[in-house]
């Protein structure tokens, strides 16, 4: 796997923990609280790293390309499981419940 030239952390750091490590310590919520929706907020990320990003492009190879689509599969999956979670949590708040054992005087 090939490695990102980065010259404020390690140079030698594979991409992949580069870009998390990135994206977890990205503001994001302060672009939502802006009014920014998600594109542009991602779009704004790609932007503030175009440098990084296009170091990591000029030596992507297949081995790259696989690990890129494993991350898109687990991104999908926990989007997935975030919208069933919502969805349950929606269902709750609908559900009313009766206690039969209760009986009305």
């Amino acid at each position: 796997m090939k490695k990102i030239i980065n010259k404020k952390h390690n140079k030698n750091e594979p991409w992949f923990i580069w870009l998390t490590r990135e994206l977890n310590s990205y503001e994001a919520f302060q672009d939502f609280e802006s009014g920014n929706n998600p594109l542009d907020v991602a779009e704004d990320f790609i932007s503030r790293h175009s440098i990084a990003i296009s170091e990591v492009f000029e030596n992507f190879d297949e081995e790259d390309k696989d690990t890129l689509d494993q991350f898109l599969k687990l991104t999908e999956c926990e989007m997935h499981v975030l919208r069933i979670l919502e969805k349950q949590i929606e269902l709750r708040k609908k559900l009313r419940f009766v206690d039969f054992k209760k009986r009305k005087k």
